[in-house]
């Protein structure tokens, strides 16, 4: 087994919401990236649009672009239906299709979904073995979609590292990549998100920064990811320490976030997915730091 996440995948690709759009809008902006050299869009799930349903779209009005699910949750779908949703996929979308998929966050699972939400580690491991041995009875695929999973702490990795193709690590550090990519070995695919925001004054860019974070320093998961890496209760209070929103957030000039996404690979990471917040703090990417950052641009 060979590590070719970057042949599929691309060096950088671009992790957005795009629920915000309406369809011609989505459609511009998967053909923007495309057209830009990006390698993939990461797709996220939560109780808007529904991710496979948006890629099928997608693909359909680009030509190239990967697309992947960063993450899919799999308390949404039972294990048959997501085997046939990535053989669909992968027969619709040969090599332009990643399957991600995550165990997500009590709160979005007990109380939205209204499932019990059980041992992440535990429940990923039974599912995946479900998915493998669900039934399905559609055409075969040439080459099934690899399956990467939203793996944060050393668990998880171990799982990824074994029973599928890669991960997508989500709000982490550049020392998370190190570590990931150490535990992992060289074949695992590693994909970690960075968040990018093209404000140079301190102050500014972390307040934008905040509104983004927000949301996350609620969710038991990523905080205690976060306190493996030296972070701790003071860190999480109001919205983030400058010190975390400086680790999770790469602000500045456009040599400054290059040299973050580029701190990613020198620590390991095979692709980056950036996330381009906006300078307003409104939902969605700054597309002229997308076009800015796109690969060739340099």
């Amino acid at each position: 087994m060979t590590n070719d996440a970057r042949k599929l995948l691309g060096n950088i690709g671009v992790w957005s919401p795009t629920d915000h759009l309406d369809a011609a809008q989505l459609r511009d902006f998967a053909r923007k990236l495309e057209g830009w050299g990006y390698g993939a869009l990461w797709q996220p799930e939560a109780v808007g649009r529904d991710p496979f349903a948006t890629i099928a779209y997608l693909a359909g009005q680009t030509e190239r672009l990967t697309f992947a699910t960063g993450i899919a949750n799999i308390y949404a779908r039972d294990a048959t239906s997501m085997k046939a949703l990535q053989y669909t996929l992968s027969g619709f979308l040969p090599r332009r299709f990643v399957l991600g998929l995550g165990v997500s966050h009590a709160p979005l699972v007990s109380n939205v979904r209204g499932h019990e939400y059980k041992k992440p580690v535990a429940t990923m491991r039974e599912y995946l073995a479900a998915v493998e041995k669900a039934l399905y009875r559609g055409p075969a695929p040439a080459e099934a979609a690899p399956i990467v999973l939203a793996a944060l702490r050393p668990a998880m990795l171990e799982l990824a590292k074994s029973a599928a193709r890669g991960v997508h690590p989500y709000l982490v550090p550049v020392e998370h990549t190190r570590r990931a990519r150490a535990l992992l070995g060289p074949e695992t695919w590693l994909c970690p998100e960075q968040k990018v925001l093209a404000i140079t004054n301190a102050s500014e860019a972390r307040a934008v920064a905040r509104k983004t974070l927000k949301i996350y320093l609620g969710l038991p998961n990523y905080l205690r990811n976060l306190r493996d890496f030296g972070f701790d209760d003071a860190d999480f209070a109001n919205d983030g320490s400058d010190r975390l929103v400086d680790a999770l957030v790469a602000w500045g000039d456009e040599r400054t976030i290059r040299e973050r996404i580029q701190a990613h690979f020198d620590a390991g990471a095979d692709h980056v997915c950036i996330q381009a917040l906006r300078p307003d703090g409104a939902l969605g990417a700054d597309l002229e730091l997308l076009e800015t950052l796109a690969p060739g641009a340099a």
